[in-house]
């Protein structure tokens, strides 16, 4: 048990609401069988509990309703009073005072490192002032839950220890998401036929956080790429256990994507929040989703072996279906985005435009020069480095507007002008790269995946959905280079359209451990998700943008950030943010 379920629809206000629930017994027990493991010093607590010694079910093997009255009788009274009772049968405990304190630490600690959800069914509104009041009421109810567990943890170490709580630290005992959820009355003629699971399932339509919101997930790197195939499969999926399930509806740029997530990857799902636009019910009701994406279902459902990683399946009305198994090597966030990107990225490839893995930004210099500039490259190609490192050259620079962060699309406007369509609302950053404190002077906003380890990330909200799916026009368009240390220039400009084909086919790139690949790598346009997948319909759609770039005035080239290249992680989109500064300065 990883992920815990708040109801939201109660209020909180009673010791025995907590101590006597399901999901305590779960977490003692847990606590129980990690001490037998272990054989540590809380299993002498435990062992005057003991009642059945033939079978491995903690529950039946410890008088677990015991120690849970002994937790609540000294929610009342001190460990000497309980102890010295005629009214009370526990094991004499005053001798084991430490033990005692060692043991509500660890049931704390233990209920604080799970992935903790408040969830409250509550009707949509069209009324955006009730609809406010209700995130607030969900809100109050979770300062009172986190409120009831701290003082319950503290009145019980006060009468087991001699010592003054002298420190009090309001640590987050509540739920560190909330979800309230409804189920739309869809209509009818925009029902996604063979899926009627969509419609049986708890939807979401408000996400309540409370930061610091930090997940430590069994994965934190994605591997592989996603197969495609052209069959429908809605028809075989049997999601029946609809408690067990969640749908977050969003908007992905101008598509509408269902995300499917089981119950114990909500930690995946709450990350949606900060990355993607919700989708309104107002919407939901009347739009058939675009596509479809599905994490948690049974590795049996899956037609080979290694596909739980992820498919992807086109439905014969061309609906985009994403599936995802349950294993802890796909417990990572980017199981989920890449997927959801890769749907969308298909789709614009089915209408004949170009999508884009890579940053955009609009550039304000003191001077009143500006420029958007369009960055391409795979994870760890230096994209949003070079970004922040033209945000910390305040001296020359106004405004570094992130418009897209990772993945985009193209379009030529009648005019023949190249113009930019963002997916995200947020960016996911890997943490190791950036400046330090970079991310935690957002801490109060951001969702921080693995903080203690390697490719550490963090999810950060950083635009509207206004502003990202306004088209924008571009002025540069340069590949990540990540891994050429050679000095000549930082920054190159190509006038051949078939010179700078090769760049971008190519798709090289220093792996920086973000993925399972290592050293030096190729990715077509550095994007395998939906361009390699389609390659034979993408080179005929990259090709003629890229002509049509160079015609109309777009300066397209390279840009060396060096950031696979070790001792230039600081320096080398340092070095690269200068060069697209001084090209800015110099431009007509």
């Amino acid at each position: 048990m990883r992920s815990i379920l708040i109801n939201g629809e109660v209020a909180y206000n009673a010791s025995s609401q907590i101590l006597n629930s399901n999901t305590f017994k779960e977490i003692l027990a847990e606590l129980i069988r990690d001490s037998e493991e272990k054989k540590n010093s809380l299993l002498s607590l435990f062992e005057p509990f003991l009642k059945n010694t033939d079978t491995v079910d903690i529950s039946r093997k410890y008088n677990i309703e015991g120690i849970i009255e002994l937790l609540l009788a000294l929610t009342i009274d001190p460990i000497e009073k309980i102890d010295g009772s005629p009214y009370y049968s526990f094991p004499k405990m005053s001798n084991k005072k430490e033990l005692l304190v060692r043991f509500v630490e660890s049931l704390f600690s233990l209920w604080r490192n799970k992935h903790r959800f408040i969830v409250k069914r509550d009707e949509y509104t069209p009324n955006r002032f009730d609809r406010i009041f209700k995130q607030m009421v969900l809100v109050r109810t979770n300062t009172d839950l986190k409120g009831l567990v701290l003082s319950l943890y503290r009145q019980i170490l006060i009468n087991v220890s001699d010592i003054r709580l002298k420190i009090l630290r309001q640590e987050p005992g509540g739920a560190q998401v909330g979800f309230i959820v409804d189920r739309p009355e869809v209509d009818e003629r925009v029902r996604v036929a063979g899926a009627d699971f969509l419609y049986d399932m708890a939807c979401i339509w408000s996400i309540v956080f409370e930061p610091p919101v930090i997940f430590y997930t069994r994965s934190n790197k994605r591997q592989g790429l996603f197969k495609v195939y052209d069959k429908p499969v809605l028809r075989r999926l049997d999601i029946s256990s609809g408690k067990d399930w969640f749908l977050f509806p969003i908007h992905v740029g101008s598509k509408l994507i269902f995300v499917v997530v089981n119950k114990e990857y909500l930690a995946l799902a709450a990350g949606l929040g900060n990355l993607f636009e919700l989708a309104s019910f107002d919407i939901v009701k009347h739009k058939k989703p675009d596509g479809i994406y599905v994490l948690g279902l049974d590795n049996s459902l899956f037609e080979e072996r290694g596909d739980f990683n992820g498919v992807i399946y086109r439905e014969d009305d061309g609906t985009y279906v994403g599936l995802v198994g349950d294993d802890p090597t796909i417990d990572y966030f980017g199981y989920m985005k890449k997927m959801i990107l890769t749907i969308h990225n298909l789709l614009v490839i089915d209408e004949g435009r170009l999508p884009i893995h890579g940053a955009l930004a609009n550039i304000k210099l003191r001077n009143g020069e500006k420029a958007n500039v369009m960055l391409i490259g795979d994870s760890g190609a230096g994209k949003s480095e070079t970004l922040d490192a033209l945000n910390r050259l305040s001296s020359e620079v106004s405004e570094v507007n992130i418009l897209i962060d990772d993945m985009g699309s193209l379009d030529i406007t009648s005019s023949g002008s190249v113009v930019a369509y963002g997916t995200e609302t947020g960016a996911f950053v890997r943490l190791d790269d950036l400046q330090p404190g970079y991310a935690y002077s957002t801490m109060d906003r951001s969702i921080f995946m693995n903080p203690n380890e390697i490719n550490a990330r963090v999810i950060v909200p950083y635009s509207n959905y206004t502003e990202i799916i306004k088209p924008t026009k571009i002025d540069y368009f340069l590949y990540a280079n990540n891994f050429d240390e050679s000095t000549e220039d930082d920054l190159r400009i190509f006038s051949d359209p078939a010179e700078a084909s090769k760049v971008f086919s190519r798709g090289a790139r220093m792996a920086k451990g973000t993925t399972s690949e290592k050293g030096l790598t190729y990715s077509y346009f550095a994007n395998p998700f939906g361009a390699i997948q389609r390659r034979d319909k993408h080179e005929v759609i990259a090709d003629r943008y890229l002509k049509a770039m160079i015609e109309s005035g777009v300066k397209v080239g390279e840009v060396r950030t060096r950031l696979g290249i070790p001792g230039f992680e600081m320096d080398g989109p340092l070095r690269a943010a200068k060069a697209m500064l001084k090209a800015i300065y110099e431009q007509d």
